[in-house]
């Protein structure tokens, strides 16, 4: 009987977990920290032995045939530089649960707009009908679906995380919207480390499958020059791009596939804003190469409700638009929420810093900011690239603090903007919760 260890009990752990169990598995879970009162449910209903809140027993973990990392746990932690010793092969969750399903995969990358992307392209499938599921950041575990469902097609956001730990699954369709810099720290601080992690989405595909990206990211398009792959490619631009597969002419999109030709006018989009374009500009592609008729494609990109914490409209109150975008972990997020801004921005920033350069964000903070709040532990790196460039800075170590003090900045027909920059592992659980806390302040200053 082949000896599983998962390592990590959360959501992608746990459905690892359920899965090689189903398939008659010897199966161990362990966790340093604690896991959810869900997940130990689930791992009690399916007879799952699992430890919690204290070092991996070795023995156990060495004496795997294969281990399952969950995305979270980095790759040189002492356990698997251990198991890597011995030979012990080290895959994701979303490698093993490919091993057993043949539905086709949709799978979507990048630094920003990969929620948004897999949720709108989730969103046009089902509108189309199809048997679909959603997994990898978002929705539930992919191995716990392939475990308990059956899909036709799942779509999947995959973070370069997950990606690292996957070698023989394939995406039919794989996008990659953009790369900035991001979680450096899990790639010794090299950008080309990051940049290679991303690109193992279109590992293994051939001439059936589509590769979508967009031609205007100077990464991207500099590391496909590196790239030698059958897949179709499909590059989309806001520009007049006739080369493009997507791109936007007059202010309609215009899609051109395999001789296949429809449009869309932007204004009809649910999403405002350009980075939102962009990610339309890739669902829609990516529906259309699963041959999803084109009324059906406009229609879903029409009525698609927004994301949570990405822009999100939280509330008008004395003339004053407060926005929730608390999904913006990193410079290049933050870019593109001020880049849709039309009113004059009281910007929230700070949290943990990932080795952020401020400076990309520097113009539009000239053009379009009258103060910045800087909520974190540590504000002087913010200080350091913003004193002197704003009418008004100052420090809240709270949220309260934080949207009482942007209050007192703001006033009618301006923008509060909560659009951090960084993570928020100083003040808060995690990005979800600060989002929640700053709409909860701001339904406090109604009453």
């Amino acid at each position: 009987m082949k000896r599983i260890v998962v390592l990590g009990g959360g959501e992608s752990g746990a459905g690892a977990a359920v899965l090689a169990k189903v398939k008659g598995m010897d199966v161990f879970l362990t966790d340093m920290g604690k896991i959810a009162p869900k997940y130990k449910e689930l791992l009690e209903k399916y007879d799952i032995e699992w430890e919690e809140g204290h070092p991996h027993t070795e023995e156990r973990v060495l004496a795997a045939d294969e281990i399952i990392k969950s995305p979270g746990v980095p790759c040189d932690v002492p356990i698997l530089l251990k198991a890597k010793k011995k030979d012990i092969p080290v895959i994701s969750e979303i490698e093993f649960a490919g091993r057993y399903t043949h539905a086709k995969m949709v799978c979507i990358t990048g630094s920003n707009g990969k929620t948004t992307t897999t949720l709108l392209t989730y969103h046009i499938l089902q509108k189309a009908g199809l048997n679909v599921g959603l997994a990898g950041n978002v929705g539930k575990s992919l191995a716990l679906q392939v475990a308990t469902e059956q899909h036709d097609v799942y779509v999947i956001e995959l973070s370069s995380f997950q990606l690292d730990n996957m070698y023989d699954f394939k995406a039919n369709v794989a996008v990659i919207l953009n790369i900035t810099p991001d979680h450096l720290d899990r790639y010794d601080f090299k950008m080309e480390n990051y940049v290679a992690a991303k690109f193992r989405i279109m590992q293994n595909q051939t001439s059936d499958d589509a590769f979508i990206y967009w031609q205007d990211d100077p990464v991207v398009t500099a590391q496909l020059k590196h790239v030698k792959s059958e897949a179709k490619m499909l590059p989309f631009s806001a520009g007049d791009e006739e080369n493009c597969a997507a791109y936007i002419k007059n202010g309609v999109i215009k899609f051109d596939v395999d001789g296949r030709h429809w449009e869309m006018p932007r204004a009809q989009l649910s999403l405002k804003g350009l980075h939102n374009v962009y990610d339309s500009m890739a669902a829609g592609l990516s529906a259309t190469m699963l041959d999803i008729k084109d009324d059906v494609i406009r229609k879903a990109l029409a009525d698609f409700e927004a994301v949570e914490h990405r822009l999100e409209y939280v509330d008008t109150i004395d003339g004053v638009e407060y926005i929730n975008d608390s999904k913006a972990t990193n410079v290049n997020a933050t870019w593109y929420a001020l880049e849709s801004m039309t009113r004059p921005v009281v910007l929230i920033l700070g949290g943990k810093d990932k080795g952020n350069d401020y400076s990309e964000i520097e113009d539009f903070v000239r053009q379009k900011v009258k103060a910045i709040v800087c909520l974190g532990v540590d504000n002087t790196k913010l200080h350091k690239a913003f004193d002197g460039k704003v009418p008004n800075i100052t420090d809240a170590h709270s949220m309260p603090e934080a949207v009482e003090k942007c209050r007192a900045y703001a006033t009618a027909g301006d923008t509060v903007l909560l659009s951090p920059c960084c993570a928020s592992f100083d003040l808060f659980k995690n990005m979800e919760d600060r989002g929640c806390q700053f709409k909860d302040c701001v339904k406090k200053l109604k009453g």
